[in-house]
């Protein structure tokens, strides 16, 4: 299955089906950081987000495909800010009927291989993980990240106060 599967970069016409897609894993796992509650964006604002995403040097969002159906989406989130341009943010969601296959290792490849480009101006990737989420964190090591630090109360999931754990990846040169 996973030989059928494409990784590309979002673009806008992508919008109402990556919506779909995030409607749809907020009620799968208790490891996203929205709940039933959805994205709460409209097609026309993510529309207007992807294209932003399409001219930045510092953003990137890459999705995986079955067929047509988003299955999976990988981001570094950015930002222009001076002091802060050299930071990325990263966040993978994948359907849970995806889990187990490599899709997770391969995304994550794509974004560091992206980040560590030409265009790219990124010399930090940092994310944050629930402590609880063993299989993320493990694959987050294994491509190199590192734990800086662990959060106490993070998050609140269905009156549970959880860990969350800040990881970094250093890139390129300095």
């Amino acid at each position: 299955m996973i030989d059928t599967i494409q990784i590309r970069e979002a673009i806008p016409s992508d919008a109402e089906k990556l919506l779909n897609h995030l409607k749809k894993i907020a009620i799968e796992t208790g490891f996203m950081t929205m709940g039933i509650e959805g994205p709460g964006k409209s097609i026309e604002t993510e529309t207007q987000e992807i294209e932003a995403i399409v001219a930045s040097d510092v953003t990137v969002m890459l999705v995986a495909l079955d067929k047509e159906e988003i299955i999976g989406i990988a981001e570094i989130h950015g930002t222009n800010r001076p002091k802060l341009r050299h930071i990325g943010d990263i966040s993978i969601s994948i359907a849970k009927d995806y889990w187990g296959m490599r899709l997770g290792t391969m995304m994550m490849e794509k974004l560091i291989e992206w980040a560590n480009g030409p265009s790219s101006s990124l010399k930090r990737l940092e994310l944050t993980v629930q402590a609880r989420n063993e299989r993320a964190r493990r694959l987050y090591e294994k491509m190199g990240f590192n734990l800086e630090a662990i959060m106490p109360r993070g998050v609140k999931d269905e009156g549970m106060y959880l860990d969350v754990c800040l990881m970094s990846m250093m890139i390129g040169e300095i």
